[in-house]
């Protein structure tokens, strides 16, 4: 190779017509085709699919996974496409079609199992981070996470003498930085794998939208459109290569203090949130290695890595026998923080999500999970339901008997109704005596059935404190929408609430069901 740097039209031009230029598996490029065409039909989908018996296998064992935690067993592909949408099949397709794009040169400085190790773990951390944010789409998430970086494996197998030299000299400059590696590869081959790989994946056939986030993915700020879901799944992928950083950077410190900095700044997350991305991310790199069929080593917890990262710093200047004597009581003080931590998180996370009364997730939670659900019933064209339940009359039973004996029943209520509806349906304490429910893929005669049964449980009950015995009623409104429906959130609450006030106008103790084209077209019982 000549001492000057190669044009990067050049370099395109060498990389898209080179006989070593990886290609997708013939499904992934029919996937690709079929998805872009307007008429296709779940069922076209379902067929390509299945005609890969392995691959079926896999997106089966992935589709009934906790990945997407689905309620109910998925039993064949049409089913899966069905409920995970075309979108989230396409997505779980393509990742395990590039994660088949093994290695071939056993000499080269590029190592291929750990660039599948890191690219599973930024996809971890990218799906992880959406699923703190309000209308995003975590699925699609984890395959820009897993894409990020294919540049630079394009690189190895068309290029692999000039990215050995780009390998060689990150190596000298002993630098972990996103920068170094970008500055060596526009010295020495003359474009970056960013740039490569959004061209590459062009020919591919991938949609924009996937293709985005490899070419932003260290430089998130240079994306202008306003397009909110490019930028988010843009910016979740910036921030998971700075988290998987944490795991393979001499200055762990550094990244985690940046991507706590930098995540509040690009996506507005909260402080807890970070916190439940950085407490859950060991666990969830873990799972999603299992489920892709990536062997990774135990992962350390982020706590672990940053207390490791400091005892190395004060270990320098030691003795021998005082280092042996520091490893032990750091060791020991490891366990006591990880276990302090570990109690502290579960408290935050029930003082965030938990009412301190009935023991029933809040109204805080209930948005975040109405949120979730009614995002994924777009996404597979589901219908959601929601119940609005008012205790009848409350104020005057408070005034009557005391807020002792209220505090009781909204207690009780609370455990009595949460036995009437399934594990993955929620129940959550709206505001004083009112309570909420949400029930994911169910139809509005399903949800008036429900509803129904509710009421009358509390009706029927017996209400004993130990001292006297109460009986109460309780009113609820019904409120149903389809995926497709451009219905928003308030809109729903708002449904499910006018129908409350009209169970409470025919006289309380009753059930009334409307929705978005009904209006004020009631359905009582």
């Amino acid at each position: 190779m000549s001492g000057t740097t190669r044009a990067p039209e050049k370099t395109l031009e060498a990389v898209l017509t080179s006989k070593e230029l990886p290609t997708l598996p013939i499904i992934a490029s029919k996937l690709l085709t079929l998805t872009a065409r307007e008429d296709t039909t779940l069922t076209d989908i379902a067929n390509l699919i299945s005609q890969d018996m392995a691959l079926s296998a896999k997106v089966l064992r992935v589709a009934n996974s906790s990945f997407y935690s689905f309620p109910q067993q998925i039993a064949s592909i049409n089913q899966a496409v069905s409920i995970l949408g075309i979108n989230a099949v396409r997505s779980l397709v393509l990742s395990f079609s590039f994660l088949s794009l093994g290695g071939k040169y056993k000499n080269s400085l590029f190592n291929f199992t750990q660039f599948w190790e890191r690219s599973v773990i930024e996809a971890a951390a990218a799906k992880l981070i959406l699923e703190q944010v309000a209308n995003a789409n975590p699925e699609e998430a984890f395959t820009c996470g897993l894409l990020q970086n294919i540049g630079q494996l394009i690189f190895a197998f068309t290029l692999p003498k000039e990215y050995d030299l780009v390998l060689q000299k990150k190596l000298e400059s002993n630098a972990d930085t996103n920068t170094a590696g970008n500055d060596a590869e526009k010295q020495i081959i003359g474009i970056t794998h960013d740039i490569v790989g959004y061209e590459v994946t062009g020919t591919w056939g991938l949609p924009e939208g996937l293709r985005l986030p490899i070419k932003y993915h260290h430089q998130p700020y240079e994306y202008k459109e306003n397009n909110q879901h490019n930028k988010q799944n843009i910016r979740a992928v910036y921030l998971a290569g700075l988290l998987s950083q944490v795991f393979y950077s001499d200055t762990p410190a550094m990244y985690h203090e940046r991507f706590r900095s930098e995540a509040k700044q690009l996506l507005g997350l909260k402080a807890l949130d970070i916190n439940t991305i950085l407490q859950k991310i060991d666990k969830v790199i873990e799972q999603s290695a299992q489920f892709f069929n990536i062997k990774i080593e135990q992962v350390k917890t982020v706590g672990e890595i940053l207390q490791e990262a400091n005892l190395r710093l004060t270990l320098i200047n030691l003795s021998y026998e005082e280092m042996n004597r520091e490893l032990i009581k750091s060791k020991m003080a490891l366990e006591k923080l990880t276990e302090e931590l570990a109690q502290k998180n579960r408290l935050l996370e029930n003082l965030a999500n938990i009412d301190g009364l009935t023991e029933i997730n809040n109204h805080r939670f209930f948005q975040n999970f109405l949120d979730a659900e009614i995002n994924r019933s777009i996404r597979n064209d589901r219908t959601i339901s929601l119940l609005l339940a008012d205790i009848d009359r409350f104020k005057n039973f408070n005034d009557t008997y005391g807020h002792q004996t209220g505090d009781f029943i909204l207690k009780e209520f609370s455990r009595i109704t949460k036995k009437g509806i399934r594990e993955y349906d929620l129940i959550a304490r709206y505001g004083g005596e009112e309570f909420v429910f949400v029930l994911p893929e169910t139809e509005s005669e399903e949800a008036m059935i429900v509803a129904e049964k509710l009421r009358k449980t509390v009706e029927d009950y017996t209400f004993d404190d130990g001292v006297n015995t109460f009986h109460i009623t309780v009113s609820i409104g019904v409120a149903s929408v389809r995926g497709g429906s451009e219905l928003k959130k308030d809109d729903l609450i708002g449904l499910a609430d006018q129908a409350l006030y009209a169970s409470k106008d025919a006289g309380r103790n009753k059930v009334t069901f409307c929705n978005s084209k009904m209006k004020k077209n009631w359905f009582a019982f």
